[in-house]
């Protein structure tokens, strides 16, 4: 072992030695002004919940610790985790960050950390050391807010989504500021953290019902009645009062970060329950709410056009015209040839960056965008792209329905003509105000992905460059793509 390891602060010392260079990310996480009676199994309890922890290396002396994490991705995890929640041993606020060294090399007579490490991995029973650690930490009950919720979501679905990371003892359900939100209590605090950390942001059904989680400040709850809004699953024998769901399922309001579905991901619905989801979806078509007219504020008044909208909205479905506000040059309506092509282009687009500014995107009241009066110049702010030969869905069954994902920083490109090289992709791209992190070609050279150093430039990248002129009257096609180089 190296007792000397140290990543800049020496003994872990006052506030002025604690501003430290940021190190890169590493698999190895560096923990300080750890309490003087901390065990291996509390700093190890930490790492846990993020993924398997393979090594650690205690400093007594310098109340410091160094945990290794089995994948940097885990490592990464748990340090973005704990920027936002504070880490707490013994109720003692400690300090995380990447350590410079990339693994830990230990020598053989360290069997007995190995084993404190098998033992507190396999520990996870309720009743362990790491069980108790972790209760310090948080509460086994989440409050659930569903976002852009355009299916009814029950009890039973939450049931089924959450007993995937432990035992669910009590759901509530209830509305409050127009918001469906939930408070689901487990059986012990790991499985609430678990559920927290993989769930959170995720999508019930595809590109909506968003999950926003975080810990509740209660430890129990208290359920009267067994109904459709509460259940107590472990005291069947509850009245079921005479409580009916006041919730209303056509209220959205938009806020994605991830399209991937979790029923499909992990669990598709019953029949019965994708049943009644589909009934649900069609019965909320015919009401308010469901026209195909999107308003998207806060954009960038300088750089914005019809062009860049119809060009990043089309991504989601066929732009029929776009409106910039005339007393609101920072607002659009932006018409889509279907409610659920609108529904789409909301859940992947509001809350992403365009032209430096986060967008906000909403379902509108209109029912459709009006042209200027004839004789009426209103400055290009408004067009009509019925007629585009730009859109992606107007063929049936067309490719292009199965290539839909949220935007991110790699893009797939296709139609490039044979005589075009990397190099020339590369200058291409770059030019568009970003950074080319790697690109790859496929096989038959005619499509490639490239990578961008953020969504935000992959999402220029594509305002720019989708429909480019690569001559000889070939012109370049731009989607986000879904895998990375």
């Amino acid at each position: 072992i190296f007792p000397e390891i140290s990543d800049g602060a020496p003994n872990g010392g006052d506030s002025k030695k604690l501003r430290v260079e940021e190190a890169p990310p590493s698999r190895v996480i560096h923990i300080r002004k750890l309490p003087n009676e901390a065990s291996e199994a509390e700093v190890i309890a930490l790492g846990l919940p993020f993924g398997k922890v393979t090594n650690i290396l205690t400093l007594k002396g310098k109340n410091q610790a160094f945990l290794e994490m089995g994948t940097e991705e885990a490592a990464v995890t748990m340090v973005n985790y704990y920027s936002k929640v504070t880490p707490l041993i013994r109720n003692i606020q400690v300090f995380i960050q990447y350590s410079n060294h990339k693994e830990l090399k230990t020598d053989a007579a360290n069997q007995r950390t190995q084993a404190v490490l098998q033992a507190v991995s396999a520990a996870q029973s309720p009743g362990s050391e790491v069980q108790e650690v972790l209760a310090a930490v948080s509460s086994p009950v989440l409050r659930i807010i569903i976002d852009n919720m355009f299916y009814p979501v029950t009890l039973d679905v939450l049931q089924q989504i959450f007993s995937k990371f432990g035992t669910v003892m009590k759901i509530i359900t209830f509305t409050k500021n127009n918001q469906f939100q939930a408070l689901l209590q487990f059986s012990d605090p790991v499985s609430a953290q678990q559920a927290k950390l993989a769930l959170d942001g995720q999508n019930i059904y595809n590109s909506c019902c968003t999950l926003r989680i975080d810990f509740s400040k209660l430890v129990n709850l208290n359920v009267k009645y067994n109904n459709d809004k509460s259940r107590d699953y472990t005291r069947p024998e509850l009245p079921a009062g005479d409580g009916q769901p006041s919730f209303d399922p056509t209220v959205a309001v938009a806020f994605s970060k991830d399209s991937s579905s979790l029923l499909g991901a992990l669990n598709p619905l019953s029949a019965a329950a994708a049943a009644a989801a589909a009934a649900g979806r069609v019965a909320l078509t015919g009401q308010t709410g469901s026209s195909g007219v999107l308003l998207v504020s806060n954009l960038n008044e300088e750089m914005v056009t019809p062009q860049s909208l119809f060009t990043l909205f089309g991504v989601y479905g066929d732009v029929q015209r776009v409106k910039i506000l005339y007393n609101k040059k920072d607002s659009a309506l932006i018409q889509m040839s279907e409610s659920n092509q609108a529904q789409l282009a909301m859940s992947h687009l509001n809350g992403q960056k365009m032209y430096g500014k986060i967008i906000r995107v909403t379902l509108s009241k209109h029912q459709t965008v009006a042209l200027p009066r004839d004789g009426l110049d209103d400055q290009g702010l408004t067009k009509d792209f019925a007629n585009s030969p730009l859109h992606r869905f107007k063929k049936p069954g067309s490719k292009n329905f199965q290539n839909i994902f949220p935007p991110s920083a790699t893009l797939h490109l296709s139609n490039i003509p044979q005589d075009v090289t990397e190099d020339d992709l590369r200058l291409l791209f770059s030019n568009t105000g970003g950074t080319v992190k790697a690109f790859k070609f496929f096989q038959d050279r005619k499509m490639a992905l490239i990578q961008m150093s953020t969504v935000e430039e992959a999402i220029q990248a594509l305002i720019d460059l989708h429909n480019y002129n690569m001559g000889g009257n070939q012109h370049l096609r731009v989607s986000f793509s879904k895998s990375t180089i």
